[in-house]
């Protein structure tokens, strides 16, 4: 109880190793399987952190084990099992596909003396374990960039305060750089509007294209939490990329669990006031998730479509995330390189600026 507490230290000869910079995508997470048990033991650690969930800490152990980690895992496993694929978990496959090209992007802009890393702040790769890693291979200069455009305190807060845990085990840190959000980055909403055009090329137009941002309780905005704020600005600038002007996107928040009031309007309902309101088509985009997961593949393209339809619409289609695309590819290798100045050779070309991609 009172011993001297130990930190992991890179083994003899890797303080002179090859040194580099390295890039760690960090992702929410995902249980290891689509089964009760791994589900509960996802939950458990992600909301257990007072950064996702503001409550006194007492009153929610009670509630956490005592009814939602009875009720919920075995629920949200069936809703894993539909989306799982042959390869596993859709976050984690699609987040390592982002990793890998973006890994390639930035070789082919900056050499070898940048690789890519891959991970999640709950589950696995946890973040404390591949920096460890990092560390071990003589990586002494890090960036750290979430994989959340819209900065939320329950998201990229959640990234940080683990960063900031795992640091304290190292006997010698790296230096370190972090990515607040880029929800206004014009490369990135180029690359949301391609996508939204490709589309459209493809399926015609919607009556509606709704924009459905993952949902946070209102109270995290009134106490200073910026979300909402920058999901508002991207819509913005998204459809003013589209030329369709303010009035041409919808914004709703998707998500919601419990029964205090969540940022409004809410996806779901949304959708019903479309269909009994005469709008028989709508297209749907999820700007605020890099890769498609649980919540875009079942709760946006399976069970929001259901309650469309059932509501009376004719035609609902999801456009699928930006994931491992080129687009999104190249609108973060801009973003990396922007942030990684100073610690690129002078020599290197990438050292002598970054272009406005999208502007």
């Amino acid at each position: 109880m009172f011993g001297t507490r130990k930190y992991y230290a890179a083994p003899p000869g890797a303080e002179t190793g090859s040194g580099g910079i390295a890039v760690v995508l960090v992702n929410l997470g995902t249980p290891a399987a689509p089964t009760t048990a791994a589900v509960r033991r996802y939950l458990d650690q992600f909301l257990s952190d007072p950064r996702v969930i503001e409550q006194p800490r007492w009153l929610w152990w009670l509630i956490l084990n005592g009814v939602i980690l009875r009720l919920r895992p075995a629920r949200s496993a069936r809703a894993y099992a539909s989306i799982w694929t042959k390869t596993g978990s859709p976050l984690l496959v699609n987040s390592q596909a982002l990793a890998q090209a973006l890994g390639g992007s930035l070789k082919r802009s900056a050499g070898d003396g940048v690789d890519v890393h891959l991970a999640m702040t709950y589950g696995e790769p946890a973040l404390s374990a591949v920096l460890r890693s990092l560390v071990g291979a003589g990586r002494r200069r890090v960036l750290v960039l979430p994989l959340y455009p819209q900065y939320s305190a329950t998201s990229t807060g959640a990234v940080f305060d683990a960063l900031a845990d795992a640091i304290k085990t190292l006997r010698w840190p790296p230096e370190l750089r972090t990515i607040g959000d880029y929800h206004d980055q014009p490369a990135h909403i180029e690359a949301l509007a391609r996508s939204v055009e490709r589309h459209w090329a493809a399926h015609g137009r919607a009556e509606r294209l709704l924009l459905s941002f993952h949902g946070i309780p209102r109270r995290y905005v009134e106490a200073g939490d910026p979300y909402a704020m920058q999901c508002s600005a991207t819509a913005a600038r998204l459809a003013a990329r589209l030329g369709v002007g303010d009035d041409g996107v919808v914004v709703s928040f998707q998500s919601r669990v419990g029964r205090e009031e969540w940022l409004r309007p809410y996806t779901d309902q949304k959708l019903e006031e479309f269909a009994k309101a005469g709008v028989s088509s709508v297209q749907v985009l999820c700007p605020a998730f890099a890769v498609d997961c649980l919540e875009t593949l079942e709760e946006i393209a399976v069970e929001n479509r259901e309650r469309f339809l059932h509501a009376g619409g004719q035609r609902y289609e999801y456009i699928a995330a930006l994931n491992d695309g080129e687009d999104q590819v190249a609108a973060l290798s801009e973003l990396v390189l922007r942030h990684i100045q100073g610690w690129l050779p002078a020599e290197n070309p990438a050292a002598a600026g970054v272009p406005n991609v999208g502007a």
